[in-house]
């Protein structure tokens, strides 16, 4: 798009989020809400993007440090006029347009910015507004027109008259202006008003009066241009987002039981003819491929997961790397780090930590691996563990190919157990054990004849004795 650069406003902190963290930052969705803003005017075709930051500057910076976004400190938070103000030294010698918006609407659409600068480039305007028309405006600016209906000014809600505020077009903080006039207009706003603030909306009426064109162009969906200004604003968003991004999953093909309890962020893919339960949560960055079953209430966090995968209910999945064809759950954990290789079967109760596990391989019940690298159709017995950790530092433990470790075993890291190796249920084994061997390593079974008859028997005349104290 020719001449056009975008300035975003991010500074104010937001007071009625009540929040540690400044409005922008906080997520829709999985991202930052200004995040969204940002993509739209990337993709209606502006590659020139500054972003006016005050309250935690250093947190927005850091969170976009790979955008591509030039950032400009307003370090006093004098109005949006002032805000605007700002970027006058860097826009310097600029001729070009200059389109404005907030860092707060989500839900803006690069189709809905390019024809409101396309409707501002024909109509030769100085300044274009865009504007909505709504049934509530109570809190918004007003639309001000002449009776010939031609647009002169922008009134703030507390500074309108009684008949200003039955105006039910209002100002949705979206600007496009000649980038000379824009400045040039800025010099003349003073403070005089309700807030004692440079208001933005105040250029309007300076450069009708100098004869400019000025226009409000109206969107023709308000819900696009819908600010958050708080948490019962921002939980709409939420939902408003998450039914966005299912409606578009189930477009692909994947089958949501109930897209109203499937929560999926920002960012995810998946494959058709994946089929997602109620109550599941999958984050953004996670990526899931064809004919896949998720369960109910499972957790997936930034997470590869291959085709005719089956989760089960109440599993978690963090950052790990899963092959085709395996099946994980009910309540399994896999955390950062696992990586599982096609058909393997992981199962109820059944903990994997930063191990990877080969091809065929099962642990079905009861089980934690960590720090492990399991080799091809291992079977892994009930009640298992791999004792990784000695207090300080962790070890490794591995199972080569086609072992099996019987239950309730305890594997002290380092150990290495062979391949077609054999471990004896209920074994400590602190020793590696060589390919095909049986290892056996539990404490001798001793019976003590009659132990159950005298003790009862002893019991007994302890009772009729008196003492009532059998502990």
């Amino acid at each position: 798009m020719d001449a056009l650069a975008t300035i975003i406003l991010a500074a104010g902190k937001g007071t009625r989020m009540k929040s540690q963290t400044v409005k922008v930052l906080h997520p829709i969705a999985g991202i930052p809400m200004l995040a969204y803003p940002i993509k739209a005017v990337r993709e209606a075709g502006c590659d020139t993007v500054f972003v006016v930051v005050g309250h935690q500057r250093e947190r927005i910076e850091d969170a976009f440090r790979h955008e591509g976004l030039v950032f400009i400190h307003q370090e006093q938070q004098l109005g949006s006029g002032h805000a605007v103000a700002v970027t006058e030294p860097v826009l310097q010698g600029f001729s070009g347009d200059v389109l404005i918006l907030c860092g707060d609407v989500p839900f803006i659409s690069p189709q809905t910015l390019l024809s409101f600068i396309g409707a501002h480039r024909s109509a030769r305007a100085a300044l274009s507004v865009l504007s909505v028309i709504v049934e509530e405006p109570t809190g918004y600016g007003r639309i001000v027109r002449k009776a010939d209906g031609r647009f002169s000014a922008i009134v703030e809600h507390r500074d309108a008259t009684e008949e200003q505020r039955r105006i039910c077009e209002i100002n949705t903080g979206i600007y496009c202006c000649a980038a000379p006039l824009l400045f040039e207009a800025l010099h003349q706003i003073g403070t005089d008003n309700d807030q004692g603030e440079y208001y933005l909306p105040d250029i309007v009426a300076i450069l009708a009066a100098k004869g400019h064109v000025v226009q409000a162009v109206v969107a023709p969906d308000s819900g696009e241009v819908q600010g958050i200004n708080d948490r019962k604003d921002l939980a709409r968003a939420e939902q408003r987002m998450r039914e966005r991004i299912n409606a578009a999953h189930m477009a692909q093909g994947v089958t949501m039981i109930d897209p109203a309890a499937t929560y999926i962020e920002a960012e995810v893919r998946i494959g058709p003819d994946t089929v997602i339960f109620p109550g599941t949560v999958i984050t953004r960055g996670t990526v899931i491929g064809e004919g896949c079953m998720i369960g109910s209430a499972c957790l997936i966090e930034r997470s590869r997961i291959g085709s005719r995968v089956k989760v089960l209910h109440c599993s978690v999945i963090e950052q790990s790397t899963i092959a085709d064809d395996v099946q994980i759950g009910p309540f399994a954990h896999l955390r950062p780090g696992t990586i599982l290789d096609e058909r393997v079967h992981i199962g109820n109760f059944v903990e994997v930590k930063k191990s990877t596990i080969g091809r065929g391989s099962k642990a079905n019940h009861l089980t934690y691996i960590g720090d492990a690298t399991i080799g091809t159709e291992v079977n892994v017995g009930a009640g298992t563990i791999t004792c990784n950790y000695d207090g300080r530092q962790k070890h490794p433990t591995v199972i080569d190919d086609h072992a099996f470790i019987g239950s309730n075993t305890a594997l002290v890291a380092p150990v290495t157990i062979g391949k077609h190796a054999v471990i004896g249920a209920g074994s400590t084994i602190t020793k590696n054990v060589p390919d095909n061997a049986l290892a056996v390593a539990r404490g001798k079974q001793v019976h003590y004849e009659h132990y159950v008859r005298i003790g009862r028997r002893s019991q007994s005349a302890s009772v009729q004795q008196g003492d009532t104290n059998t502990t």
